[in-house]
């Protein structure tokens, strides 16, 4: 049990990284809210090497963390309602065993999305909001499939150190 705890704490860890370095790429698209999703990475290997439920925990913290260390209440609140959506989707996926990461990822990347306009259908109260869905679902399959292409690529030296961990 102690060591799951120290890989989660490493992968919160790894999330808070990766969200610190996005907020320092100037990576703008003329689009407000496109983002790479580099801390996705973390929560997608987490999904396959420790569970749901670590997960799904993981992916609530590094929400609210990241928020509160680069955002504001709403930013919270949008990453939350796209983390939820996503995850289910993704943890959905990974227990049917049909499809490979980085399509778990892709759907994942668009979920997210569709679960932040969501959340500003409701805010800004407007239907026009979904005006900009086919540009954050564009955004949310190649960014997913970038995310879920690196996760392809990691995952076995990751599983190996868990692997080598375990036995000790």
């Amino acid at each position: 049990m102690r060591i799951k705890t120290a890989y989660m704490g490493l992968l919160l860890a790894f999330a808070l990284i990766l969200s610190y370095i996005e907020t320092c790429i100037p990576f703008q698209f003329g689009i407000p809210g496109i983002k790479l999703g580099l801390a996705n990475l973390p929560v997608l290997i987490c999904l396959y090497v420790l569970g749901y439920k670590e997960s799904l925990l993981l992916t609530i913290t590094k929400a609210v963390i990241c928020g509160f260390l680069f955002g504001n209440l709403f930013m919270i609140v949008y990453s939350l309602a796209g983390a939820v959506l996503s995850f289910a989707v993704m943890a959905f996926m990974v227990k049917s065993d049909k499809f490979h990461v980085p399509v778990i990822s892709a759907a994942g990347g668009v979920m997210h999305n569709i679960g932040q306009i969501i959340v500003a259908y409701f805010v800004v109260e407007t239907y026009q909001v979904m005006y900009y869905l086919p540009v954050l679902i564009v955004a949310g399959l190649i960014t997913g499939l970038f995310i879920g292409i690196t996760t392809s690529l990691v995952l076995p030296y990751i599983r190996k150190i868990i692997e080598k961990g375990d036995r000790l």
